[in-house]
């Protein structure tokens, strides 16, 4: 009987099991990317606009617009003079969502791979005492108004370059972290006199607010001194990869509907040639409503339940437009755009599109 019991204790024991946060978020990611990878598939089959190389002479480059802020390692967007058709336009915006919402899932779990590795002592290091120190006064004074409006805040501040952006997220970054060091000071002692701890929670709260419209407004900014010093001094190598992972395939979705934007761009030059000269950000969010900040909690439910729509080539969501206008005028059967509903529960055995991520990028 002895030796049942330590057989059974010595199998338990023997036994392995994947981390969870690997278990929970490694499933996803391979979604998205094979998500992601059919997206771009589905442009196959359009030639309504094409790519030219940036040094092309002007014969080869023909009717093309590129705004004055692209990026210099992106192709020329070439299409027809008279611009793009009615329904390659609304397709090329049905793909933008839902390659933004593909964008959206992976920057989430990005976040969250983040928030849970260790503040590494050198960037503590270089911290000022006060969080109002790094914020400076304009900044701190609104965080710690009465009436506190995120939105409002930041559309009061110069951020007119990707530099002051990612400027204004290193300082609150830090000014959260000198926050809660202090809330979570071992010896009790705190410099903040005359502040309750529920108003040190508040204004804590507050930043991690400011920071998630950050994200959600201005995506395509690179990683803040926090995020990088993180990344930097890292020794758990699931988080590595799954921080890695995300961030890659967040950097990508970005790209392609960047790239979307820049064809919808040229479609619009047409119509108005004086818009050549006109800067403009891609426009991901409706940016009006409010954003709630998530716990882990509650943004692992948000995943869960987020659904994707399936990814349509062009033939087929015309078609798709066709049959809504007229059902009796096909004689085919109708494109079903359904969605595929996100779940951490599937399987990896059992699910087609886990497959092993191979030099897509």
């Amino acid at each position: 009987m002895s030796v049942g019991i330590w057989q059974w204790m010595r199998a338990q024991i023997m036994t392995t099991q994947q981390r969870g946060d690997l278990q929970e978020n490694l499933p996803l990611l391979r979604k998205l990317d094979n998500l992601l990878i059919e997206h771009l598939d589905s442009f196959k089959d359009q030639n309504e606009f094409w790519y030219v190389a940036r040094d092309a002479n002007d014969l080869e480059k023909g009717n093309n617009a590129q705004r004055i802020d692209d990026k210099w390692w992106h192709p020329a967007v070439k299409i027809d003079k008279i611009g793009l058709g009615y329904n390659t336009r609304k397709w090329l915006h049905f793909q933008k969502d839902n390659v933004n919402t593909i964008r959206r899932a992976a920057s989430a779990i990005n976040v969250q791979v983040l928030s849970k590795m260790e503040i590494p002592e050198v960037y503590i290091e270089t911290l000022p005492k006060k969080g109002r120190a790094s914020l400076g006064d304009a900044v701190y004074k609104s965080i710690t108004l009465e009436n506190f409006d995120a939105q409002q805040l930041l559309s009061t501040l110069d951020l007119t370059t990707d530099q002051k952006i990612l400027d204004l997220k290193n300082r609150i970054e830090a000014s959260s972290v000198i926050w809660k060091r202090k809330m979570h000071n071992k010896d009790g002692k705190s410099s903040w006199a005359g502040v309750s701890p529920e108003k040190r929670e508040q204004f804590e709260f507050r930043a991690e607010t400011i920071l998630a419209n950050i994200r959600q407004k201005y995506p395509g900014i690179n990683q803040s001194l926090l995020d990088t010093s993180k990344i930097k001094h890292n020794q758990d190598i699931g988080k590595s990869v799954l921080e890695s992972y995300s961030r890659v395939l967040e950097t990508a979705a970005y790209t392609v509907v960047s790239l979307i934007e820049n064809v919808l761009f040229a479609h619009d030059v047409t119509q108005d040639p004086t818009l050549i000269n006109s800067k403009r950000k891609p426009v991901l969010f409706d940016t009006t409503d409010p954003i709630k900040v998530l716990t882990h909690e509650e943004e692992i439910h948000k995943l869960n339940t987020m659904e994707i729509p399936i990814s349509t080539t062009l033939s087929e969501y015309t078609e798709y437009q066709l049959y809504k206008q007229d059902p009796e005028a096909l004689a085919i059967k109708p494109l079903r755009i359904s969605t595929k509903k996100i779940s951490h529960i599937e399987k990896l055995e059992n699910s087609r599109v886990l497959r092993s991520p191979s030099g897509k990028y």
